[in-house]
């Protein structure tokens, strides 16, 4: 496998909620290391098993609107109306010079604020194999309550729409089939896909 190089475009995963974009994320992370994945900032607590520095980092209102006015992420939205994410931005931008193959994991609002300051990025929509099948794993995960799950599911419906603002679209009906069609992907994006 030859090593990336600087020419390495910035990949955006995206998609809707539930659609298992961490879970795709997670696998790429443990099975690719050339792919160099960003770790978000948010303003939430914790779900069950993730770990600050891993999954995101964890911090309050004050030091991500902190962090934001300075300049210091590369997109921020507030997402379901509730909490604060964003990406910082010096870190990706290391990566693409050392050449990593760089991937962010963000929601809709954050892909179309890459898209405007990093207009060689290259956008990857994560979509589910159905509406039933997202309904079923928002409601699998038992991580919200049945109000913040309704307000998730009208977000989904209006994120589904977005697709085609995307440079390509990976069904996610298996968690490695996914990920491996992605990395796949990432090191040759320019590939004729027809």
């Amino acid at each position: 496998m030859a090593p990336a190089t600087s020419t390495q475009p910035l990949v955006v995963l995206a998609g809707p909620t539930a659609v298992g974009k961490g879970t795709v994320a997670a696998y790429i992370r443990e099975n690719y290391p050339e792919v160099w994945l960003s770790v978000s900032v948010t303003t939430r607590h914790p779900r069950p098993r993730e770990v600050d520095g891993v999954h995101y980092h964890f911090i309050s209102q004050e030091e991500f609107d902190r962090l934001d006015a300075e300049g210091g992420l590369l997109e921020s939205a507030v997402v379901h109306g509730r909490a604060s994410y964003g990406t910082p931005r010096q870190p990706v931008l290391d990566a693409i010079a050392d050449g990593r193959l760089p991937l962010l994991e963000i929601d809709l609002q954050g892909a179309r604020q890459v898209r405007q300051r990093m207009p060689d990025a290259h956008l990857v929509f994560l979509e589910p194999p159905s509406w039933e099948e997202l309904v079923r794993r928002l409601v699998g995960r038992g991580t919200e309550t049945e109000q913040e799950r309704a307000i998730r599911l009208a977000t989904a419906r209006e994120e589904l729409a977005a697709k085609s603002e995307f440079d390509r679209a990976i069904v996610n009906d298996d968690v490695r089939r996914a990920a491996e069609e992605l990395v796949l992907w990432m090191r040759n994006p320019q590939r004729d896909e027809s």
